[in-house]
């Protein structure tokens, strides 16, 4: 599998392989920003038995889409890497995924992202040309290949910024989601994080915390995190937290319902303090058990900052 896509870091200890026999065919398209993390998911999904095709040129998409639809045996479950080097990116991806859906598969659409400065770095470090970026600087062809897969991003699944990701954290969020699709239904993922460490670019909603009295500064609640009793009670336990959560809910309520009539397919609802670690892990938790329990589901959960502690 050739790349020119810088990653994170290489892939260490993964998950086991499951039979592709004892699963229903799935075909995941990959796609998102160079540097963003393509080449590490595309060598998690061969982890996982996935046929990985990576780089076709656009002209020989509707081929692979007929082999997958007439080789079940073979292409079972297929991962295809879609960027920027097929040419036109958004009417290729148009184009697979046309092909698939007129052959009755629903492709699982993943991109990945991360912020400029993050790119930048990488490209740096690893000496890749970037795609675009022939006669001008990496910052230039970034801020063009955004508005290229813009499209892309807009009807991906899930969406995920690698910005700040571990290599594992990357692989459970992807294995996380991994099958999670229900064409009648909207995703939902819930997100707490540290503004400190930067607002994550795959929020579509993003609500502040830090009004909340913050238990950093309660000494014997500093070292815990907002997954344990002790901070969730102090936390739940202020009383503009229940008026925040009593605001909340209605108009998410009225909110959810509208985005999945818009046609969306994912909403990630992000939720900030100061260093992501406290008050936003506990109004995460708290939302997740709500959503879940009106049948919003399916709803997930990441904690972006608990690993730094």
């Amino acid at each position: 599998m050739a790349t020119n896509d810088p990653t994170p870091a290489d892939p260490t200890d993964g998950y086991g392989s499951p039979d592709p026999e004892d699963d229903e065919s799935h075909v995941v398209i990959l796609s998102g920003l160079s540097g963003g993390g393509k080449t590490a998911a595309a060598k998690f999904f061969e982890d996982l038995n996935y046929v990985v095709v990576d780089n076709l040129p656009g002209e020989l998409l509707p081929n692979l889409a007929e082999l997958v639809t007439t080789d079940r045996s073979r292409y079972g479950r297929v991962a295809i890497v879609l960027d920027v080097r097929a040419g036109d990116a958004e009417s290729a991806y148009r184009a697979m995924r046309g092909a698939l859906e007129g052959r009755g598969i629903r492709p699982q659409v993943f991109f990945l992202e991360a912020r400029d400065e993050v790119l930048i770095r990488r490209f740096s470090e690893t000496r890749h040309r970037h795609p675009l970026g022939e006669g001008r600087g990496v910052a230039a062809a970034i801020a063009d290949e955004r508005v290229l897969l813009d499209g892309v991003r807009s009807e991906a699944d899930v969406v995920i910024d690698t910005s700040d990701l571990p290599l594992r954290d990357l692989r459970e969020r992807l294995f996380a989601r991994l099958g999670d699709l229900e064409p009648d239904r909207m995703a939902i993922q819930l997100l707490s994080f540290g503004f400190k460490f930067g607002v994550p670019l795959e929020a579509d909603l993003v609500f502040d915390a830090r009004f909340l009295q913050n238990p950093y500064y309660v000494p014997e609640l500093r070292e815990h995190s907002g997954l344990t009793e002790p901070v969730r009670d102090f936390v739940l336990g202020q009383p503009a937290t229940a008026g925040f959560l009593d605001r909340l809910k209605p108009l998410l309520a009225f909110m959810i319902p509208a985005f999945q009539d818009e046609g969306k397919s994912r909403l990630t609802i992000a939720i900030g303090c100061t260093g992501g670690q406290h008050r936003s892990i506990v109004l995460v938790e708290e939302l997740a058990t709500w959503l879940r329990a009106e049948g919003y589901g399916p709803v997930g959960v990441f904690h972006r900052e608990l690993e730094r502690r």
